[in-house]
């Protein structure tokens, strides 16, 4: 319970602010927001995990702190806006005020922009997802043969950006000449942020041997906060869009967002600190085939509409048959 102890204090200071701002009513909405949230970002704290066991403690400790204000305010309040500022060409606080007083357009502007949104993220984790089914160091495979042969093609150079960008090309013909351009435009920029952080956090891990260590674990602990972050927002982008459907108030949205994007947290360092994914062999790729299927749910958003409630599905299922499979895997060694 102490590695949640700040989420429940979290949880109470928001939903004291949503019963002052909306009501009774409010603070409900603002509590299924955030059961929401931890529901459909499971995976996404286990990927988190797998990052944060190689941080120290104390950018473990700033990745509840600072991160969890850059991924409620700046996420899934901030970026938003500055999204609808830049579709619409209206300046940042016009934007702004239209979210606190006028959400219904506010509301309509941000699925105006869902394309982008859609392109961007969906780029984003697919390369994520690559990175992990193309690794040839990677020594224990869930589907046996058929995952150790696609991690042999990690030989190939840059194998994940050539099938990402192959995946985008063939992606943006099913889409609405008008548009294309802003979806080539966005998807590419996700697979430029992956690479450029995925880059630095290799730069760092590769510095020279004079280097004093806690200097290059320091550099490396940066470039994977960052990474974290920016996996979160990718995460996070469909969350805001769906929570429309439920409340178009600004502020209850980000209260319930807030609520669930500290549960996150707290359960992707309780899975640090117990060893969980030690314990459980096969989580971490369920976790990493659960956000391969989100990235392709975002892109097939871009021209049909898909229910919140399938993406948690089989995030679900994923994460379920992962843990079944590490069970059977620790028996079957045990005799």
């Amino acid at each position: 319970m102490q590695y949640f102890r700040l989420s429940f204090i979290v949880t109470a200071i928001c939903l004291a602010i949503a019963v002052y701002w909306g009501g009774i009513m409010g603070a409900l909405i603002a509590l299924i927001l955030g059961v929401l949230e931890v529901s459909l970002s499971f995976d996404n704290a286990v990927v988190n995990a797998s990052i944060l066991k190689r941080m120290d403690e104390r950018w473990q400790q700033y990745f509840l702190t600072w991160g969890i204000l850059i991924a409620v305010f700046g996420m899934r309040l901030l970026f938003p806006i500055l999204i609808v500022a830049v579709a619409t060409g209206l300046g940042f606080f016009g934007v702004a005020d239209m979210a606190l007083h006028d959400p219904v357009t506010y509301a309509q502007h941000l699925n105006e922009s869902h394309v982008q949104i859609a392109a961007f993220g969906g780029m984003f984790l697919l390369m994520v997802f690559f990175s992990f089914i193309f690794d040839e160091n990677r020594e224990l495979h869930w589907l046996g043969y058929i995952e150790k042969k696609m991690a042999s093609f990690g030989k190939l150079e840059s194998i994940e950006i050539i099938l990402a960008l192959g995946v985008l090309l063939i992606t943006q013909n099913w889409l609405p000449d008008a548009i294309r351009l802003d979806a080539l435009v966005a998807g590419i920029s996700g697979v430029i942020l992956y690479v450029i952080v995925d880059s630095l956090a290799t730069l760092f891990e590769d510095e020279e041997e004079g280097e004093e260590v806690s200097e290059v674990i320091k550099k490396g602990s940066v470039m994977s906060f960052l990474y974290l972050e920016v996996l979160d927002a990718s995460f996070s982008f469909d969350g805001v869009i769906g929570a429309f459907a439920i409340t178009q108030d600004v502020v209850i949205i980000m209260l319930g967002l807030a609520i669930g994007a500290m549960f996150v947290r707290s359960l992707t360092v309780y899975l640090v600190r117990k060893g969980t994914l030690d314990e459980y062999v096969f989580l971490e790729h369920g976790a990493h085939y659960a956000i391969g299927s989100l990235a392709a749910i975002m892109l097939i958003s871009m021209t049909h509409h898909i229910p919140e409630v399938i993406t948690g599905l089989i995030g679900a299922i994923m994460i379920g048959l992962s843990v079944l499979s590490s069970i059977i895997y620790k028996r079957k060694l045990a005799n």
